[in-house]
């Protein structure tokens, strides 16, 4: 039998394993995972009786394959949940699903709500053009932007950066009020240093235009293909009971069930290569280092990581791959009885907290990034959703700066006092309990080396057996569904002998969002 071996236990290496051992019978399935947690960036993380979602993740593609994948692995619910049982909230039901309040393998649907924190003001997320936006910006402001997005429509930059980019769809007046500042938060990097393709792939074509569209479409409603709605603008999206993790333990243990095995606290260092082909890999459990071989090496490691263990790796290569730059994260979770926010929309909601997923903070006056409102993504993540509320403070920060070596105690105060700053909360003696995560390489950058990308995604492809898949295995920001994508296409070219490996790094790719402009 032959050995595959996969690199990283998160949604590409859980997908390539569960597709290679769903697929054929041919392959023995190990993953190494570096950690002692299941799901990568999309783990759930437990505390107190409460559950963190790192980041946020919407359950939603426009990938027919993820889609049923999901569905396989975690039905959606059948019956109401907790909260929208208790508020008489209306939600799809699927027939012969699964009751969410008598089972945990279940899929929720909820409502996507997010707004945009600027100038101690609240605006749909994206930005819409509505009475609550013109109100807010005011009759001068909104006549700035407006004339700034004509002037930007009729004389294009060239999309050099990512500053240009988002001029060219917003006009300078928005892009400076919304997109300056909180990208800078976001990268450490002015947006005139960042290549556009990120933004492409993050908007996907969504623009002044596509919202006044949108905003068109909703006025008149039409039946409308899923596959052309701008992923940026869904209002309903899925979500597992017990939050993203829940699912990815659920497949990693279905995994195991066909006969894969899962090794945790296994750091992978090196990577033997002999003749165009990776012959085995070295890593490191315990403080002691195993070596081991296979036909077949699927990573979903950092790049970056990847090269550097490699042998005989060209100058030109090593240097590319060292330059690589990443932006890593940090959570503060905290448990409070209210927020100062009111809910002035028409949606119910346990306690009548906001029903915000989270809230864009866009204002450079503080360095929170997001908010997450937990209540809100799933009941089932707050102990007592009836009476606390749960929330996330999103940071981006470098792994080794004066942000990343703070304490836990130097966090919490940090993000109380912000939160008190913005007047989301009254003071410090609102905080219940709290809880810091720290996540290494959440975000790869499009900046740096990046450029020379391409050079090191033709050497990485001269070695047959090695496939590499998922957000950091190839260095993109892509979200749960394009990670899944990759290794779809890694199984199907292993299965099928396929050798060209462009289909693989295809997925979620500049070219595709200019490809999708052109059948609009």
């Amino acid at each position: 039998m032959k050995k595959a071996v996969i690199i990283g236990a998160g949604p590409a290496g859980v997908t390539a394993a569960y597709e290679l051992l769903k697929k054929s019978d041919e392959y023995e399935v190990l993953i190494l995972e570096e950690s002692q947690e299941i799901g990568g960036i999309s783990r759930t993380v437990r505390y107190n009786g409460n559950r963190m979602d790192i980041g946020g993740h919407r359950f939603f593609s426009k990938d027919d394959r993820v889609t049923k994948w999901w569905d396989e692995i975690m039905p959606l619910q059948g019956a109401p949940s907790y909260d929208d049982k208790k508020l008489g909230r209306q939600v799809p039901l699927a027939a012969g699903g699964p009751d969410p309040e008598k089972e945990d393998r279940v899929m929720l649907t909820r409502n996507r709500v997010s707004r945009i924190y600027y100038g101690k003001k609240f605006y749909d997320y994206p930005v819409k053009v509505n009475a609550t936006t013109i109100k807010n910006m005011g009759f001068a402001t909104t006549m700035v932007a407006g004339f700034s997005y004509l002037k930007a429509a009729v004389a294009k930059k060239p999309e050099d950066s990512l500053e240009n980019f988002y001029i060219n769809c917003f006009g300078k007046k928005l892009y400076s009020m919304f997109f300056e500042g909180y990208t800078e938060k976001l990268w450490g990097r002015h947006p005139s240093e960042i290549d556009a393709s990120w933004g492409a792939q993050r908007t996907k074509g969504l623009s002044i235009m596509g919202i006044l569209k949108d905003n068109v479409q909703k006025l008149v409603p039409k039946k409308q293909d899923k596959h052309q709605v701008q992923t940026s603008l869904i209002e309903e999206f899925n979500y597992p009971k017990y939050g993203p993790g829940q699912l990815w333990e659920t497949a990693a243990s279905e995994v195991e069930k066909m006969g894969g095995e899962i090794r945790k606290g296994c750091k992978v260092t090196r990577l033997h290569t002999v003749d165009g082909r990776v012959q085995s890999l070295s890593y490191v459990q315990n403080g002691e280092e195993h070596t081991i071989e296979g036909d077949v090496f699927i990573s979903s490691m950092p790049v970056k990581d990847l090269v550097g263990g490699m042998n005989d790796v060209p100058e030109e290569m090593s240097k590319i791959a060292a330059g690589l730059p990443y932006r890593d994260f940090v959570t503060v979770g905290l448990l409070v009885d209210k927020l100062n926010l009111k809910n002035e929309t028409k949606l119910k909601t346990l306690n009548n907290i906001v029903p915000d997923c989270w809230i864009y903070v866009q204002d450079v006056g503080v360095k929170l990034g997001r908010i997450q409102v937990f209540n809100n993504w799933s009941p089932y993540l707050v102990s007592d959703p009836d009476h606390k509320v749960w929330i996330g403070l999103e940071y981006f920060c470098s792994e080794g700066d004066k942000y990343w070596n703070m304490s836990e105690e130097e966090w919490v105060k940090f993000g109380i006092s912000e939160l008190v700053k913005m007047g989301v909360i009254t003071s410090e003696k609102d905080v219940l309990d709290s809880h810091r995560e720290r996540v290494k390489k959440a975000y790869p950058a499009y900046f740096d080396t990046y450029d020379h990308m391409d050079d090191l995604i033709q050497y990485l492809d001269t070695f047959e057996n090695l496939y590499c898949v998922g957000r950091n295995g190839q260095h993109r920001y892509n979200n749960m569904d394009h990670s899944m994508a990759t290794s779809f296409e890694a199984v199907d070219n292993i299965l099928s002998g396929r050798k060209d490996k462009k289909n693989i790094w295809s997925v979620n790719t500049e070219k595709e969002y200019h490809e999708e402009k052109k059948e609009a």
